[in-house]
Parts: structure tokens; sequence; C-alpha cells
């Protein structure tokens, strides 16, 4: 009997220590091949009791033949105490049924699951009742991340993948850059040519810099003109003038630079309409201009007046930069608004911009309005998400695009040195603003004679 239990613990410690090393050197066959399906078995066997803490079961009616016990009436029965006889009935009972779950679909970070909504529920309940799903399933997270008609699927993660990011590599595509990660794993992609325009929000020590370094680094080793409206004084965007066409540092500056890329854009329209295009990717190679992409920060200084004598000068600006985001799309000129405090009260002209802006990126801010500003036309809750972003955590942001879906994001850590070593070494490929502006010809080439 003794050697039998001791084999018994030989053998239980071995498998113990067999699945800590296999845990340990092959954590992703781990989670496919055993975590999982631990995890699974134990979702599908507390989901009744998850769902009906969370609220969200529903009594079904249902007919069910039950057994009553019916005294024996009579004198006979009178004198006999207790005896009872059973009679058959038909009754309709309440019966409380959790929503229909289906199989679940493991991913590197958990898992992903379709559920089947009652009569009269919506995806908004589910997404209230998410952070108690999460406590109930021991995860980091869940998610509502697709709705179809009658449809929700929740996605959980097992862990917060946003903790630490590592250097992402670069695309290699024309106005495309990886700054960092997305929650579900995935390498976080801005291109330019799907969404346009940006707008980077975020407070001091959120990241949001380091994404402007992130970006300046991704773009600098392409073929496209870099322009900054630093009004900081020119001390963020200064030390990577190497690799940008023009910059300017005051809002006169930017007033005039502005005009020049509004008349560089009627220049591109000419030669798109001249050759009946409906945008300059679709013009011959020889003829597609340079794409430029206009970087500012701290845009509530494009809008603030210190007096009327201002008042002037801050509604051309206003007005020019609006052009150029309007047009900018199909003329290959994309804006990346960055911004401390982005809200109504800096005016109608803000209001405006961002209503081009379809990128959306918001770091941890300081009031719920430039969040609101933000993300307000977009999921709300997107704007849970960023006003839950922790001070300890610079660089992880919410991001939405087009589309209106967004995910939780985080930046790879980008040092001011990495961005200006990239900004000299691609110095060479910097076109001057001067012989930019203008430089298509907007006229169709003769064609040849016939004879």
């Amino acid at each position: 009997m003794n050697d039998t239990l001791l084999i018994a613990l030989g053998v239980l410690a071995l498998v113990v220590v067999g699945l800590w090393a296999w845990r340990r050197w092959h954590p992703v066959s781990f989670w496919y091949g055993v975590a999982f399906p631990a995890r699974a078995v134990l979702v599908y066997l507390t989901w009744h009791h998850v769902a009906s803490g969370c609220k969200l079961t529903r009594n079904r009616r249902r007919w069910r033949l039950t057994l009553d016990a019916v005294p024996v009436l009579g004198p006979a029965a009178r004198s006999a105490s207790g005896i009872v006889q059973h009679k058959r009935r038909m009754r309709r009972v309440d019966i409380e049924r959790a929503p229909r779950l289906g199989a679940l679909r493991p991913t590197a970070l958990g898992w992903r699951v379709r559920l089947r909504l009652h009569d009269g529920q919506v995806p908004a309940d589910y997404e209230r009742a998410a952070e108690g799903i999460a406590h109930a399933w021991r995860v980091h997270a869940v998610r509502v991340v697709d709705v179809k008609p009658g449809l929700v699927t929740l996605w959980a993660t097992m862990r917060d993948p946003l903790t630490t990011v590592e250097t992402v590599p670069q695309t290699g595509e024309l106005l495309q850059v990886r700054p960092g990660k997305l929650e579900n794993g995935r390498d976080w992609v801005i291109d330019f040519r799907a969404v346009p325009h940006w707008l980077n929000a975020g407070a001091t020590q959120s990241g949001k810099s380091n994404l402007a370094n992130a970006i300046i680094a991704g773009l600098s080793p392409q073929p496209v003109a870099l322009i900054g409206f630093d009004l900081k004084g020119g001390v963020e965007f200064t030390p990577y003038a190497p690799r940008l066409s023009a910059l300017a540092t005051t809002r006169k500056e930017c007033v005039d630079l502005l005009a020049e890329l509004v008349s560089e854009l009627e220049s591109r329209m000419a030669v798109c309409r001249a050759h009946g295009a409906r945008n300059v990717w679709n013009l011959p190679e020889h003829l597609q201009p340079v794409p430029i992409v206009l970087l500012i920060d701290e845009v509530a200084e494009l809008f603030l007046m210190a007096d009327k004598s201002e008042k002037d000068e801050v509604a051309r600006t206003g007005t020019a930069l609006l052009r150029v985001a309007q047009l900018g799309r199909a003329f290959a000129v994309h804006l990346i608004v960055c911004g401390q405090r982005i809200g109504s009260d800096l005016g109608p002209g803000v209001t405006a911009l961002r209503s081009q802006l379809s990128g959306r990126v918001c770091h941890r801010v300081n009031d719920p309005e430039t969040a609101n500003m933000t993300l307000g036309d977009m999921d709300p809750a997107a704007q849970d998400a960023a006003r839950a972003i922790a001070a300890e955590t610079p660089g992880v942001c919410v991001v939405a695009g087009q589309d209106g879906s967004w995910h939780r994001a985080r930046s790879v850590y980008v040092s001011e040195h990495a961005a200006e070593q990239a900004a000299r070494d691609h110095a060479h490929l910097t076109p001057a603003w001067d012989a930019l502006i203008g430089s298509v010809p907007t006229t169709r080439p003769a064609l040849p004679d016939a004879a």
C-alpha cells in the first residue's frame, strides 16, 4: 500500500513538473493544449450562474407535468389522518434561462464566444455587464467586439497585452506607420491612405509626444514631405528639422504656410482635372506628387485669442486648416493634429476641424470634455476606456478609425534621440519646400501628331 502511494505521488509530481515546464518553455502550445480547454469547461459549467448574477437571464414560461398531493375526502378519510392521493396536473412554471452560449474560439490572449440575445435585449446590456463577467471568469477584461442582429460576440483576454510593447517592424508601404500594438495582440497600423487625418489628444506625460516621435521615425525613410507646426516656439520639432521641408513656430508663419499649402492643393486639383483622375493616385506614376504630412503640435494655440485684434488671424488660420482637411485626402495631403486641450470653448473652428479628422487617438486626458471631443461621436464605451487609462501607463490610448470600431493600444517607446537620429539619417529624402510648391504640371502633355 505504501509503495503504491509513493508511486502515485511520484507520478503526480512528475505531471506537475512536466506541466510547469511545458507552460514555462512553450506557453503558446500549453495555452491551446491545456489551459484553454480547462477554461472552456469552467465557462460552460458556470455560465448560467454568471449570467444570472449579471442579470442577463430571462424567465420563460413552460408547461410542466407535476404530481400534487390531494387529501382523500370522505368519512373514512377523516378517521385515517394523513391519507393522500397524487394527481397529475399540467402547470405553467417560470424557468430562468441564460443566453445561448456558442462555441468558444481560442485566441492568443484568451477566447471569443458568440451569444444569442434574448428577446428585448440589446448589446448595451452586455457592455454594462462586461466587467462583472470578467470578474466571474477571472480574466483581465471582457469586451463586446462584434454585433449582428440578435447576436453579440464577447472577447475575453487573460492578461493586459499592453503592459509591455516591444519594437514593431515597419511595413515598408508608403504612408503606413506601425507605432505600437493593439490590445488584441496585432500591430497598430496607421495607414494615411485609408484614414487620411488623425487627431491625437493627451495630457502631459501621457504618451502624445512619444506617438509623434514614432510617426516621424516611421515616415522619415519614406518619400514624403514632412511639415511641422510647433506653437511651443519650436522646441518640439526643431530637432527634427533635417527631415522637415518646412517648420512654422508662430501663428503668422502657420498662416503663411497654410496659404501656400492651399495653393498647392489647388494645383494638384487642376492636374487631376486635366487628366480625368479623381485623386492623385489615379494619375500616371510620373505625375503623382510627393505626399505631404502636416504635424501640428498644440493645436489650441492656433485658435486662442488674447484680444480682438487676433480674431482675423485666427479666422484665417481655421479656414485654411479646414480647407486642407477637406481637400487633402484626394490630393495626398494629410494631417496629424495634436493637443492637450481640445474643447468646444476654443471656437467653432475646432469643432469643424474635428469632424474632418476621422482617425482618433485619445491618451490619458485631464478633463472629460477633451475625451468627449475626441471620442464623443464614437462608441460611448470608448470614452469610458479612455478615462480609465492610468497615469502609470504612458503610451496607452484608445484608437478609433473611420469605421467606428475602437481598440486600446500602446505605442512603442521611441526616444527623442532615436527620432532625431532617424531625421538625420534620412535628411537626403527631404524635398525643399520652395521646389515642392507648384512643382506639379497643371496641363496634360500634348498628344503626338497623328502623322
